[in-house]
């Protein structure tokens, strides 16, 4: 998946070039990196334990304002693992509670015209599809300079 959109999102993506590999985020804002301790991460851990492993397939490109993401089919899992997280910290809600409905999507670029965009998503389609095994949930935090994995909470198989 990184390997088919990598070039744009280093160039187009700002949570790139901050060190975030490709991903379809589960919550984000999380809690602050001073706030992660042992006791988060089993927290997480216990919430992600009654949830499979499963596969997703990238077929096409969705657009949000100013955004071209790669759509996650079926996305029914993404979501529920959305919804337990957010349940489990309601102090959190996904981006902030600013959107209605969470749209599960890997973001290749952003912040750019309709005539890039679609020289980006062409280029991308001839990529596509793309299948992905989702077997784990990394917790990716901010260290006030770039971005880093600090734990990896496996799925159920």
């Amino acid at each position: 998946m990184e390997c088919a959109v990598r070039g744009w999102r280093e160039r187009l993506d700002p949570s790139a070039q901050a060190g975030v590999p490709a991903h379809v985020t589960v919550l984000f804002p999380f809690l602050e990196e001073s706030r992660i301790d042992a006791l988060v991460y089993s927290a997480i851990a216990d919430t992600l334990n009654s949830h499979r492993a499963f596969d997703l397939r990238f077929e096409r490109c969705g657009h949000l304002p100013e955004v071209l993401y790669l759509v996650p089919e079926p996305d029914t899992q993404l979501r529920q693992l959305t919804q337990a997280i957010a349940d489990r910290w309601p102090e959190n809600p996904p981006y902030g509670g600013q959107f209605a409905e969470v749209i599960p999507h890997l973001t290749i670029a952003q912040g750019k015209g309709p005539a890039v965009l679609e020289e980006v998503e062409a280029d991308v389609l001839g990529n596509l599809p793309i299948t992905a095994h989702v077997s784990s949930v990394e917790l990716i935090v901010h260290d006030g300079t770039k971005w880093q994995e600090r734990a990896s909470f496996a799925l159920r198989k």
